[in-house]
């Protein structure tokens, strides 16, 4: 199919940010991807603008029912000067997901993989050259029609805006603190978990508040039925390396389909080790952390791709996970993964898409 994408390019390009000190998410390129959808007419007017403000009625749906979904990706600059994005049809189909669960119209996929496509070649100059820095893509849908009343909108725009980023977690590599959540749940099957919905996140805030108080980076949740069962840390999958086994929380409904997760599963199994995708209790975790037989633990996503995690506080006590240090099998899982995106490894499941 032809896929017509019209282009205005801004006229007041803005200075770009120093790769040093860089903060992730704080900067913008030059350009972003709109698409409109309408109720009879469906989706259309595909383009590509200077990055700007959107005027919006005080009554669009996404600012009383929250309707919208999100993704993250990103883009990397290899150093033989290729653009390369790491498996952009995956988070499109996830994209689809989250619509779907939330009410939201389809995106074509191609559409949305050429948007991705020309956006970034539009704005290549900003992917910084640095090490841990990539090109952070945010495709997103609000919900924009002017109406109160429970009910899908029948107005939408799809939009995806780009930014320059270092490492998510500033400990980089080095393992994070993780503050076990009890009293706060985040999501439940059946609910909008498996869905990227600003919802989500906005659910986990108060909980966050509380560990960043006492010192930690994220929380671990717990499921919300039984208050027991792993299920996420923070916006990121969780595994952990169980007497020689990979453990990482089954998809039960309220557990993100993550594409970092994915690709870690699929990693492990191309080396031969044991990965497990089961339920895991907090009790079980906590024998393991006792018994000497909890080796690693790590969260998985495209911000951070991989960070390791140090320490556990389950109730007040504090379980300390590989004497608080990095583990073999989680640098060799960073080095692996962040080596594909970058083009810098061998990439035997074609998970690095040039841009060109």
């Amino acid at each position: 199919m032809t896929i017509d994408i019209k282009i205005e390019k801004t006229t007041s390009p803005k200075a770009k940010p120093a790769t040093e000190g860089l903060v992730f998410g704080s900067k913008f390129t030059d350009h972003m991807f709109i698409l409109d959808y309408d109720h009879g007419q469906g989706w259309h007017d595909p383009r590509i603008v200077p990055y700007q403000n959107i005027s919006m009625d005080p009554a669009a749906k996404v600012f009383h029912y929250g309707q919208t979904i999100f993704e993250g990706l990103k883009a990397y600059l290899t150093e033989d000067g290729r653009i390369l994005m790491f498996r952009p049809t995956k988070n499109i189909e996830r994209l689809n997901l989250s619509n779907e669960r939330l009410s939201i119209p389809e995106i074509d996929p191609e559409l949305a993989l050429e948007a991705l496509r020309q956006l970034v070649l539009i704005d290549k100059e900003w992917i910084p050259e640095g090490e841990g820095t990539s090109l952070y893509i945010r495709p997103f849908v609000i919900a924009t029609e002017a109406a109160l009343g429970v009910a899908p909108s029948l107005q939408y725009k799809f939009m995806i805006i780009l930014s320059p980023v270092a490492a998510y977690y500033a400990e980089g590599i080095n393992p994070v603190k993780i503050y076990v959540e009890s009293k706060y749940v985040r999501a439940v099957p059946g609910g909008v978990g498996m869905a990227k919905t600003a919802g989500n996140y906005a659910a986990g805030l108060k909980a966050q508040e509380g560990a960043t108080e006492l010192g930690y980076s994220q929380v671990l949740w717990l499921d919300g039925v039984h208050r027991k069962y792993i299920e996420e840390v923070g916006s990121m999958n969780v595994f952990f390396k169980i007497d020689g086994i990979v453990v990482t929380p089954a998809l039960n409904g309220s557990i993100l389909h993550g594409i970092t997760r994915d690709s870690i599963i699929q990693l492990l199994k191309h080396w031969d080790i044991p990965v497990e995708e089961r339920q895991l209790s907090i009790d079980e975790l906590e024998e393991a952390a006792r018994s000497g037989k909890l080796e690693e633990a790590f969260g998985t996503g495209t911000a951070a791709v991989i960070s390791p995690i140090g320490e556990l506080n389950w109730q007040g006590e504090k379980l300390i996970i590989n004497e608080g240090k990095t583990g073999e099998l989680s640098a060799k899982l960073y080095e692996t993964l962040t080596g594909i995106q970058k083009g810098a490894v061998e990439d035997p499941f074609g998970w690095a898409l040039e841009v060109k």
